[in-house]
Protein backbone atom coordinates (compact mmCIF):
# COMPACT_ATOMS: atom_id res chain seq x y z
CA UNK A 1 0.00 0.00 0.00
CA UNK A 2 1.34 3.53 -1.20
CA UNK A 3 1.75 4.79 2.54
CA UNK A 4 -1.99 4.46 3.19
CA UNK A 5 -3.19 2.66 6.17
CA UNK A 6 -6.92 4.91 7.00
CA UNK A 7 -9.44 4.84 4.46
CA UNK A 8 -11.40 8.05 4.25
CA UNK A 9 -15.27 7.78 4.43
CA UNK A 10 -16.00 7.72 0.55
CA UNK A 11 -13.54 5.02 -0.05
CA UNK A 12 -15.17 2.58 2.87
CA UNK A 13 -18.64 3.67 1.34
CA UNK A 14 -17.38 2.62 -2.01
CA UNK A 15 -15.99 -0.82 -0.84
CA UNK A 16 -19.18 -1.55 1.55
CA UNK A 17 -20.94 -0.82 -1.56
CA UNK A 18 -18.82 -3.12 -4.23
CA UNK A 19 -18.81 -6.03 -1.35
CA UNK A 20 -22.47 -6.17 -1.72
CA UNK A 21 -22.49 -5.43 -6.16
CA UNK A 22 -19.42 -4.81 -8.01
CA UNK A 23 -21.69 -4.80 -11.51
CA UNK A 24 -22.72 -1.20 -10.46
CA UNK A 25 -21.42 1.47 -12.63
CA UNK A 26 -19.78 4.35 -11.40
CA UNK A 27 -22.76 6.18 -11.71
CA UNK A 28 -24.62 4.38 -9.34
CA UNK A 29 -22.06 3.80 -6.79
CA UNK A 30 -21.91 7.40 -6.65
CA UNK A 31 -25.62 7.91 -6.07
CA UNK A 32 -25.88 4.58 -3.51
CA UNK A 33 -22.63 6.77 -1.27
CA UNK A 34 -24.22 10.16 -1.83
CA UNK A 35 -21.38 11.14 -3.70
CA UNK A 36 -20.53 12.34 -7.74
CA UNK A 37 -19.44 10.19 -10.58
CA UNK A 38 -15.67 11.24 -10.89
CA UNK A 39 -15.20 11.32 -6.97
CA UNK A 40 -16.14 7.77 -7.26
CA UNK A 41 -14.34 6.75 -10.61
CA UNK A 42 -10.79 8.93 -8.49
CA UNK A 43 -11.42 6.81 -5.25
CA UNK A 44 -11.69 3.70 -6.92
CA UNK A 45 -8.63 4.08 -8.83
CA UNK A 46 -6.69 4.92 -5.77
CA UNK A 47 -8.25 2.05 -4.26
CA UNK A 48 -6.66 -0.03 -6.86
CA UNK A 49 -3.02 1.54 -7.21
CA UNK A 50 -3.01 1.43 -3.32
CA UNK A 51 -4.10 -2.37 -3.05
CA UNK A 52 -7.07 -2.41 -1.46
CA UNK A 53 -9.11 -3.62 -4.44
CA UNK A 54 -7.33 -6.67 -5.45
CA UNK A 55 -10.04 -7.46 -7.92
CA UNK A 56 -14.30 -8.05 -9.17
CA UNK A 57 -15.34 -11.18 -9.01
CA UNK A 58 -19.01 -12.99 -8.49
CA UNK A 59 -19.41 -15.69 -5.75
CA UNK A 60 -21.29 -18.71 -7.74
CA UNK A 61 -23.31 -21.02 -6.72
CA UNK A 62 -20.45 -23.93 -6.72
CA UNK A 63 -23.39 -26.65 -6.41
CA UNK A 64 -24.34 -25.28 -9.76
CA UNK A 65 -21.11 -25.36 -11.05
CA UNK A 66 -20.93 -29.19 -10.21
CA UNK A 67 -18.73 -28.91 -7.04
CA UNK A 68 -20.62 -30.79 -3.90
CA UNK A 69 -17.62 -31.24 -1.47
CA UNK A 70 -15.64 -27.96 -0.40
CA UNK A 71 -12.82 -29.50 1.77
CA UNK A 72 -10.57 -27.68 4.20
CA UNK A 73 -7.04 -29.53 4.83
CA UNK A 74 -4.57 -28.85 7.25
CA UNK A 75 -1.02 -29.93 7.22
CA UNK A 76 2.38 -28.76 8.82
CA UNK A 77 4.93 -27.00 6.70
CA UNK A 78 8.72 -28.39 6.94
CA UNK A 79 10.48 -26.82 10.06
CA UNK A 80 14.22 -26.88 9.07
CA UNK A 81 13.87 -25.26 5.46
CA UNK A 82 15.53 -22.51 4.76
CA UNK A 83 12.83 -19.09 3.96
CA UNK A 84 14.46 -19.48 0.33
CA UNK A 85 13.58 -23.04 0.45
CA UNK A 86 10.25 -22.57 1.39
CA UNK A 87 9.56 -20.36 -1.25
CA UNK A 88 11.43 -23.03 -3.67
CA UNK A 89 8.43 -25.60 -2.31
CA UNK A 90 5.27 -23.76 -2.67
CA UNK A 91 6.44 -22.86 -6.43
CA UNK A 92 6.90 -26.65 -6.80
CA UNK A 93 3.22 -26.96 -4.54
CA UNK A 94 1.95 -24.24 -6.98
CA UNK A 95 3.49 -26.95 -10.04
CA UNK A 96 1.70 -29.88 -8.74
CA UNK A 97 -1.25 -28.59 -8.00
CA UNK A 98 -1.98 -27.20 -11.66
CA UNK A 99 -0.92 -30.82 -13.09
CA UNK A 100 -3.00 -32.46 -10.57
CA UNK A 101 -5.93 -29.99 -11.84
CA UNK A 102 -6.66 -28.93 -7.82
CA UNK A 103 -9.12 -26.62 -7.43
CA UNK A 104 -8.13 -24.60 -4.42
CA UNK A 105 -9.82 -21.33 -3.51
CA UNK A 106 -6.89 -20.66 -1.15
CA UNK A 107 -3.61 -22.10 0.55
CA UNK A 108 -2.14 -19.85 3.24
CA UNK A 109 0.27 -20.08 6.34
CA UNK A 110 -0.91 -19.47 9.39
CA UNK A 111 -1.23 -21.10 12.92
CA UNK A 112 -3.58 -23.27 15.35
CA UNK A 113 -4.48 -26.77 15.92
CA UNK A 114 -1.21 -27.64 15.82
CA UNK A 115 -1.34 -26.85 12.02
CA UNK A 116 0.46 -23.89 9.89
CA UNK A 117 -0.84 -24.58 6.29
CA UNK A 118 -4.56 -24.68 5.19
CA UNK A 119 -5.75 -25.48 2.07
CA UNK A 120 -9.94 -25.02 1.01
CA UNK A 121 -10.59 -26.35 -2.06
CA UNK A 122 -13.61 -27.79 -4.24
CA UNK A 123 -14.44 -31.08 -5.37
CA UNK A 124 -17.28 -32.95 -7.57
CA UNK A 125 -17.28 -36.21 -5.82
CA UNK A 126 -15.17 -38.08 -2.68
CA UNK A 127 -12.59 -39.20 -5.38
CA UNK A 128 -11.64 -35.93 -6.91
CA UNK A 129 -10.82 -34.91 -3.47
CA UNK A 130 -8.97 -38.21 -2.95
CA UNK A 131 -6.70 -37.45 -5.89
CA UNK A 132 -6.37 -33.89 -4.62
CA UNK A 133 -4.86 -35.25 -1.39
CA UNK A 134 -2.67 -37.78 -2.99
CA UNK A 135 -1.68 -34.34 -4.70
CA UNK A 136 -0.89 -32.68 -1.19
CA UNK A 137 1.31 -35.45 -0.02
CA UNK A 138 3.51 -35.06 -2.99
CA UNK A 139 4.16 -31.77 -1.99
CA UNK A 140 8.22 -31.73 -1.34
CA UNK A 141 8.58 -32.14 2.53
CA UNK A 142 4.78 -32.88 3.27
CA UNK A 143 4.33 -34.79 6.78
CA UNK A 144 1.33 -37.31 5.54
CA UNK A 145 0.87 -38.26 9.16
CA UNK A 146 -0.22 -35.00 10.17
CA UNK A 147 -2.38 -34.04 7.31
CA UNK A 148 -5.83 -33.76 8.12
CA UNK A 149 -9.56 -32.60 6.40
CA UNK A 150 -13.13 -31.26 7.21
CA UNK A 151 -15.02 -32.30 4.46
CA UNK A 152 -18.53 -30.10 3.63
CA UNK A 153 -21.16 -31.82 1.94
CA UNK A 154 -22.69 -28.57 -0.64
CA UNK A 155 -25.48 -30.74 -0.93
CA UNK A 156 -26.58 -30.55 2.84
CA UNK A 157 -30.25 -28.31 3.27
CA UNK A 158 -29.30 -27.11 6.31
CA UNK A 159 -26.22 -24.34 5.83
CA UNK A 160 -25.65 -22.14 8.92
CA UNK A 161 -24.70 -19.21 6.87
CA UNK A 162 -23.85 -19.17 3.08
CA UNK A 163 -20.56 -17.71 1.51
CA UNK A 164 -20.75 -13.96 1.04
CA UNK A 165 -19.08 -10.48 1.56
CA UNK A 166 -22.05 -9.05 3.01
CA UNK A 167 -21.32 -9.22 6.69
CA UNK A 168 -17.97 -6.85 5.27
CA UNK A 169 -20.34 -4.24 4.12
CA UNK A 170 -22.28 -3.97 6.95
CA UNK A 171 -19.38 -3.81 9.11
CA UNK A 172 -17.94 -1.42 7.01
CA UNK A 173 -21.20 0.41 6.67
CA UNK A 174 -21.03 0.55 10.65
CA UNK A 175 -17.81 1.71 10.77
CA UNK A 176 -18.21 4.32 8.83
CA UNK A 177 -21.15 5.74 10.81
CA UNK A 178 -18.90 5.69 13.83
CA UNK A 179 -16.46 7.98 12.29
CA UNK A 180 -19.02 10.11 11.19
CA UNK A 181 -21.08 10.40 14.63
CA UNK A 182 -17.33 10.88 16.28
CA UNK A 183 -16.51 13.83 13.66
CA UNK A 184 -19.53 15.66 14.29
CA UNK A 185 -18.97 15.60 18.32
CA UNK A 186 -15.41 17.26 18.11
Amino acid sequence: MAGRSVLRDVELKLVAELLKNCRRSDRELAKAIGTSQPTVTRALRRLEEDGYIKEYTIIPDFKKLGFNILAITFLKRPKDVSAEELEKLMELGKEIAEKKGMKSVLALRGMGLGYDVSIVSLHEDYSSFLEVLEGIKQFPHSDVATIQSFLIDLNDKVQYRPFTFSFISKYLSTKVKKMQSEAQKK
